[in-house]
């Protein structure tokens, strides 16, 4: 009887397929992206809540459920992409095609259709993102510290060897992810292929509305452009690292070591501005200790971030926002700190994740977090696959922005600085300040995703990842490891976005369009004199100007919504290169004489 039964379930779960498979090719291509998208908005809503859950309470049961909901959402995505296959050929508006290629890309860890794999990619990028969250490093002396203890050290500490011990620990994190992580990239390269891509690299770089090949060119072009700057900038930083920790540990000629730029992944270097400041007591920037000694909650903080935005005309956050958001490290438990901005119901139910702490850093990071969000809530109304950023560097560059207008006169007015000094050498602290953030973050942004692409398209090794790693580092940013690391190691691990998957070429592209988004935010706004000298704070056209881009969301190919906030159809360095101009010039006349290189 048991068997008959089954038996039965079985053929109607044929049937039903079959009917579901006719109904499919029975439909317009229009018909099918409406169905897709109204089938989407379920799925992803118990998948994002199950992701939610997982990072804000790291546990074994919320790994499974994060897992479970995950696997989920990659078989309808997969299903709904093998099924688009079937309008490849079909005549269509330009519109339902959009739609259609945006579907086809709608995540950066494709599954193939093998229900087993499926599974186990999802419960791999679960338990990586775990490991990172719940990570912490334990000394000799059974003292553990999480990534933020650890990073408080690295930001602060003058210690040649503290800062060598917090920057090891931190990286002992990583070393059990090796394995998974390869075996991760194995089988989201089988669904890349099957959703026709060489291997999941190629998949990502055909997102920007070009083939990958001239995507490829347009990388070089860019990074061509700001490389000048960086070297100089670099070369600066190393001498000023070498009067402060010796020629015996910062060498002529020799890359910096990476423990030294007041960065975890010496990714932005602000935290040593203190070492490197130009001129010293001139135009004092320490925005931190202005946000320790008012007090500033984390909401507070929010509240100010916030503000610049309703200044320009933009909407209040929905009071959901606040309720839901987790602005501070809970106490009782691991949560996954690295900051994110989160569309839970279809731009009804936006929230950021963030462990904020008062500091400058994390002032800024709230900006960032919220250009997300209100990305989010200008482009609400479009449909469902066109909800997302033009492409996903100018879904990173809107609240990056707004932080360009964070002159003295707007920190002076928040409280943040006592007084604005007017002179050549406050300009030249200024945008140094400004540029340890800028211009070194720059080769950082664009290394990461080289090296996965290296591993992606299997040119490298599982034996080779950590070699491949520095030399990419060294390479692109002139810094290398302070101590020999093992064969072991898994250093890229130590970086969120591997684990997590996330592309990171949208970060290098977003730092290169912020600047290209505020000239022209400056022009509407009737600013005269130095970029750098600009604010946009309570210009109100300024913010339409912004508003009407978020509002196309990803419906138009990207150079529509660059022309429709900047005028230009391309990305270009040349407003990164005019704002930066008298430091760069400042750079050159003090690096004139000196070794420079690597």
């Amino acid at each position: 009887m048991r068997a008959k039964i089954v038996f039965i379930v079985i053929f109607t779960l044929l049937l039903n397929a079959c009917s579901s498979d006719k109904e499919s090719a029975a439909e317009s291509a229009a018909e099918f992206v409406q169905r897709v998208q109204e089938e989407m908005q379920l799925v992803a809503r118990e998948s994002e809540t199950a992701a939610w859950v997982r990072n804000t309470y790291i546990t074994l049961d919320t790994g499974l459920i994060a897992a479970k909901a995950n696997e989920r959402w990659l078989a309808f995505l997969s299903k709904a992409v093998e099924q688009s296959k079937q309008y490849n050929d079909v005549e269509m508006s330009v519109e339902t095609r959009r739609a259609l290629d945006l579907l086809k890309l709608s995540t950066s860890l494709p599954a193939p259709s093998d229900q087993a794999l499926r599974a186990e990619l999802s419960t791999i990028s679960t338990e990586l993102e775990g490991m990172y969250g719940a990570g912490e490093f334990c000394d000799a002396y059974q003292n553990c510290r999480d990534l933020g203890a650890l990073e408080d050290v690295i930001d602060s500490s003058r210690d040649y060897d503290v800062l060598l011990e917090a920057w090891e620990g931190w990286r002992t994190v990583a070393e059990p992810m090796r394995p998974m992580y390869t075996r991760m990239v194995e089988i989201a390269n089988a669904g890349a292929v099957e959703m026709g891509h060489a291997d999941l690299g190629v998949m990502w770089k055909s997102g920007y509305d070009m083939n990958v090949q001239d995507f490829e060119i347009e990388l070089e072009r860019l990074w061509s452009q700001v490389e000048p700057m960086y070297e100089q900038l670099q070369c600066y930083v190393h001498d000023r690292l070498q009067d402060t920790y010796g020629a015996d540990k910062v060498i002529d000629g020799e890359p910096i070591p990476a423990h030294l730029l007041g960065n975890m992944w010496a990714q932005q270097w602000s935290n040593i501005y203190d070492l490197v400041e130009p001129y010293p007591g001139v135009l004092a920037l320490d925005v931190t200790s202005s946000i320790e000694s008012m007090g500033w909650s984390a909401v507070e903080m929010t509240e100010v971030a916030e503000e610049f935005f309703t200044s320009l005309g933009l909407p209040e956050l929905p009071e959901s926002f606040w309720s839901n958001s987790m602005l501070t490290k809970p106490e009782d438990r691991d949560v996954v700190c690295h900051a994110s901005a989160w569309d839970m119901d279809n731009g009804n139910d936006v929230r950021i994740k963030q462990c904020v702490e008062p500091t400058e850093e994390e002032f800024s990071t709230l900006h960032h977090e919220l250009g997300h969000i209100y990305y989010y809530l200008m482009y609400k109304d479009q449909p469902l696959l066109f909800k997302g950023g033009a492409h996903d560097g100018f879904h990173e560059a809107v609240g990056d922005t707004l932080t360009l207008s964070m002159t003295p006169g707007y920190l002076k007015d928040k409280g943040l600085i006592e007084s604005v000094e007017v002179s050549e050498e406050a300009t030249i602290n200024q945008l140094m300040k400004m540029a340890l953030d800028k211009i070194a973050f720059l080769p950082f942004g664009k290394l990461i995703d080289e090296w996965r692409w290296r591993v992606f398209s299997g040119e490298v090794t599982e034996e080779e990842y950590n070699d491949l790693w520095w030399s990419l580092r060294t390479e692109y940013q002139g810094i290398a490891a302070p101590v020999e690391r093992s064969e072991k190691a898994f250093d890229p691990g130590a970086k969120f976005h591997i684990p997590g998957n996330t592309p990171y070429t949208r970060y290098f592209l977003s730092f290169i369009m912020q600047f290209q988004f505020f000239k022209s935010l400056c022009e509407t706004a009737s600013h005269e004199g130095a970029l750098h000298e600009c604010s946009i704070y309570g210009n109100t056209d300024a913010g339409v100007q912004l508003a009407d881009m978020l509002a196309l969301g990803a419906s138009k190919p990207w150079p529509d919504a660059m022309q429709a906030l900047t005028g230009q159809r391309e990305m270009d360095a040349y407003a990164l290169v005019e704002y930066f101009s008298p430091l760069t010039a400042w750079l050159e006349e003090q690096n004139e004489g000196k070794a420079c290189g690597w």
